[in-house]
């Protein structure tokens, strides 16, 4: 009953979503810190109007911007975890996994039995798997646990599903691009830390904010928010709970392919609009594939006909039930849910 409620206020929350809304998902998706007046000259209409849909959408619709650190950047490392527990413990564990701040895109998948998670460690750390059995309460309904680290990301991190990224025309999208990251990485201190977990929680945060959560002036801030960003060590991701159109039936899929064929099977993953994520990993399976289509029959259909490549040797298919966190830390709501 309760996985019936989430998925109703989510149909509801979707059904409330305009051309202007997905609009503003899109242009966030592209700059996460484009000026409300900028926003308001490409869509044609007012900064009052584009701040107002973005206050509600932040209210009722959980839309939040979040700075990121790039994958692989200053040894960032980038782990999806699988535990398999019975059902009477999958939510608490599910649940647990996500007060972690190191964790996102925490999900139930496979009738509940399963969780999956993203953890972010740097070289030298513990392995994800090793924090997990330290950290998580151990219990005996805990039936397995598997760490695969992912080593390139084909869509996903600073790209996105193609589904958030169609409410724009060409000329929209050019207008509201930052230029391309020279990818020439800047050191982070102590202090670039501090701004990058304000960034976390908000990134559209003020510089009037960052100033305060780092010591630096705001001018500074600003310059140092504007490397960060043209180096390509940060990027921005949106969450948000509202369900777009050919969203309905979410699974993740776990590839087998002959190692010398995994680039260009990954590129070409990468290019397929039911594709949210596509990424190489370590583990018995070397390719990862997050789906989204709008009925089971649509990712029957899809399954059978475009991934039907003759290089994908094997595939398990586990359906996501439901998401516990998404990319960015869990609200003050989200905690007493």
């Amino acid at each position: 009953m309760q996985g019936t409620a989430i998925w109703n206020r989510d149909v509801e929350i979707s059904a409330m979503l305009d051309d202007l809304d997905r609009a503003l998902v899109h242009a966030l998706h592209i700059d996460g810190r484009v000026p409300f007046s900028r926003l308001a000259e490409v869509l044609g209409t007012s900064a009052q109007t584009m701040i107002r849909r973005y206050q509600r959408l932040r209210a009722e619709a959980g839309l939040r911007v979040i700075g990121l650190p790039s994958p692989g950047f200053d040894g960032y490392q980038q782990w999806i975890v699988r535990l398999t527990a019975g059902p009477a413990s999958a939510q608490d564990i599910a649940h647990a996994l996500a007060r972690r701040p190191d964790t996102s895109w925490v999900q139930l998948t496979s009738g509940g039995t399963e969780i999956s998670a993203i953890i972010r460690a740097l070289p030298g750390a513990d392995q994800p798997h090793s924090l997990l059995l330290r950290d998580i309460p151990r219990t005996a309904s805990v039936t397995a646990v598997s760490a695969h680290c992912i080593l390139h990301m084909y869509l996903g991190g600073p790209t996105t599903w193609h589904g958030r990224t169609a409410a724009l025309t060409p000329d929209q999208v050019a207008a509201l691009s930052p230029p391309q990251p020279t990818g020439a990485h800047p050191e982070l201190g102590p202090v670039e830390q501090r701004l990058l977990a304000t960034l976390l929680h908000d990134g559209r945060a003020s510089y009037s904010v960052l100033a305060e959560a780092t010591g630096w002036s705001q001018s500074t801030v600003a310059r140092r928010v504007a490397e960060l960003r043209s180096s390509g060590a940060v990027f921005f991701d949106v969450d948000i709970t509202a369900e777009l159109p050919g969203q309905r039936t979410k699974a993740m899929l776990w590839m087998s392919i002959p190692p010398a064929e995994v680039d260009d099977v990954g590129r070409t993953l990468a290019q397929h609009g039911e594709l949210a994520v596509v990424a190489a990993t370590t583990g018995p399976t070397n390719l990862l594939a997050t789906a989204l289509c709008a009925s089971p029959q649509a990712l029957h259909e899809y399954l059978v006909g475009r991934l039907a490549l003759p290089a994908i040797t094997g595939i398990e298919t586990s359906p996501v039930l439901h998401t516990v966190k998404q990319a960015g830390p869990l609200t003050a709501d989200v905690r007493r849910s």
